[in-house]
């Protein structure tokens, strides 16, 4: 769960410091005031994409940094900085790591759902991860991905050993030619990131030279050198030391202090004598990164690129000058890799199946917490019909068909769901897809779209009860779901000197009762004071017997058992076994 959230110098953020409770927390605010810039900002955190643009005009750096707690109890630090060029750096404890990394990370704590996310639901080929993923079928999908690669590389092979003879010579002359390119060079990973932080330094030898030996006799040959000076500071330190026992914590740092500042001296010394300030390795390194440049852009665009296209060239070459008599063998393998793919698929097809029912059976009922009492959902499945349609998903393609009128039948979501229906068939999958565990973080901004009346105050129950085994933040305009939270923020913009700010204002009493008051109805008379105390009032009452809030330490996983979907996906599992 997040507990702290800062943000400095982000587009119209300043600086903005968060403390973040369990339950339900909505942030709420007029339309600009920054709200989505700080989901944009949490969104760095899960590795998001960073441009110069997110920097706020004037500032060198923006950064976001987070204390997370983790469901086994410890505290982790997250922080994202985005310079003005656009460069960004991850850290998690402040230890360095990549954007991945830091996604791989976060995303097990943080679940974020942004503005139109719900938009995705109208791609079909979205739908068969989604069923995958709240079904458990990570593993034989893996497995299906593996045997698919396997058969494309056998299929492959077989191939490049059937062309005729004329083809197949001019072939082996063009991998012998490619190959031969980047075997003279044998480039090595991150080569040119190294030679390039080489040729800085032996283009500015004689600065570094220059530089390095005056720091080296400032500190320890020149006629007044540091080291000397400080001699006769610790000589008057240890007197003073013997005189009042206050001095002594510092004289006995002396000895410390000395040897960090010879280990400085014994390395400038030691790196003035060290570069190479020739011009010939200049001029080694600058020919070595030109040859480098060369292969990258015919076979690149990185040096990793280059090597991986020479081991393919090499196999693809030796695959194409194997004798005549090894085709029958690549043909077996290329028909033993197709029938291990077909068969990891089928049997991920069935799984597939299998859970499918369960998981309809359970967005049914999510739907119907959210005023979607007669709608109905199921799962259109059809398979590959030839080897041309395996995927390396499997034979499978899946879209989930919704129908939310009673009498009509089922129809692809793209076609026949609102705004609003999207907006809740998300959150019920979203209820679906997130974990049982406690202590998560589930973010949305905005999925109340589209909506209002009696299905808003739908909305914000099921967000109620969902923040009964995860912490929530949502983003609302909506005042039915506001009243539902146990934390409420109040996102406002002010212009300061010229400039403008967004400033968050956690809001307690009367306070609240206005934002809610401004939310019913833009104005803060006494009439809309007296509603929006009576709708506060009420949703409080109504929250207390919400289903799915729990007492705090009490497993969700007790009350609910094993999730249904998962167990018929690994009976299905079982049967195809």
């Amino acid at each position: 769960m997040i507990r702290f959230l800062s943000i400095r110098h982000l587009a119209v953020i300043e600086a903005l410091d968060l403390s973040l409770g369990d339950g339900l927390t909505v942030l709420t605010g007029e339309t600009g005031a920054g709200k989505s810039v700080l989901v944009e900002g949490i969104g760095l955190l899960l590795g998001g994409r960073a441009s110069a643009d997110m920097v706020r005009t004037g500032a060198a750096v923006a950064s976001v940094q987070a204390i997370i707690a983790t469901p086994g109890g410890a505290e982790v630090i997250v922080r994202r900085e985005v310079s003005a060029e656009g460069r960004s750096r991850a850290f998690i404890d402040d230890v360095l790591v990549t954007a991945g990394t830091m996604r791989e990370r976060v995303s097990g704590w943080v679940d974020l759902h942004g503005q139109h996310e719900h938009q995705t639901l109208q791609l079909p080929e979205t739908h068969l991860d989604l069923l995958d993923r709240v079904a458990g079928l990570a593993e034989p999908r893996a497995a299906v991905a593996r045997a698919h690669g396997a058969w494309v590389a056998a299929r492959d092979a077989l191939a490049a050993t059937q062309m005729d003879a004329r083809e197949r010579s001019a072939r082996i002359d063009l991998l012998s030619f490619q190959l031969s390119e980047i075997d003279r060079v044998q480039p090595l990973d991150d080569e040119d990131e190294q030679l390039a932080a080489t040729r800085l330094v032996l283009s500015n030898a004689d600065r570094l030279q220059r530089l390095g030996r005056e720091a080296y006799e400032a500190l320890y040959e020149g006629e007044h050198s540091a080291l000397q000076s400080l001699a006769v500071v610790w000589k008057r330190v240890d007197e003073l030391a013997h005189l009042d026992p206050a001095a002594q914590a510092y004289a006995s740092q002396r000895d410390g202090l000395k040897a960090q500042l010879d280990d400085l001296a014994f390395f400038l010394r030691q790196y003035v004598s060290g570069i190479d300030a020739s011009p010939e390795r200049l001029q080694e390194v600058e020919d070595r990164l030109a040859a480098l440049e060369r292969l990258k852009r015919k076979y690149g665009p990185s040096l990793a690129d280059v090597r991986t296209r020479q081991r393919t060239l090499g196999e693809q070459l030796a695959a194409l000058q194997q004798p005549e008599g090894q085709l029958s063998a690549l043909q077996a393998a290329a028909d033993e890799a197709a029938a291990t793919y077909l068969s990891q698929a089928r049997e991920l097809s069935a799984a597939r199946q299998t859970a499918a029912g369960p998981f309809t059976a359970h967005l049914r009922r999510e739907l119907a917490d959210l005023a979607m009492p007669h709608a109905d959902v199921s799962f259109r499945f059809q398979a590959a019909t030839g080897e041309g349609e395996w995927l390396v998903t499997g034979i499978d393609r899946a879209e989930l068909l919704l129908s939310a009128n009673p009498g009509e039948a089922p129809r692809p979501l793209a076609r026949v769901a609102s705004g609003g229906e999207l907006s809740r068939v998300m959150l019920a999958v979203k209820v679906l897809d997130a974990p049982e565990a406690t202590e998560r973080t589930l973010i949305f901004d905005e999925v109340d779209a589209g909506i209002g009346g009696r299905v808003a105050d739908a909305v914000g129950a099921r967000l109620r009860a969902l923040s009964g085994r995860a912490q929530v933040l949502c983003v609302t305009h909506l005042p039915q779901v506001a009243a539902y939270a146990d934390a409420h923020i109040h996102i406002a913009k002010q212009v300061v000197a010229g400039r403008t700010q967004t400033t968050a204002t956690h809001l307690h009493g009367d306070a609240r009762v206005e934002e809610i008051a401004r939310m019913m109805a833009g104005d803060t008379s006494a009439p809309m004071l007296e509603g929006a105390r009576t709708l506060l009032h009420a949703k409080t009452v109504e929250a207390k017997v919400l289903p799915g809030r729990k007492a705090k330490g009490e497993s969700e996983a007790a009350a609910k058992g094993e999730s249904e979907t998962a167990a018929a996906s690994r009976r299905g599992r079982g049967r195809g076994a």
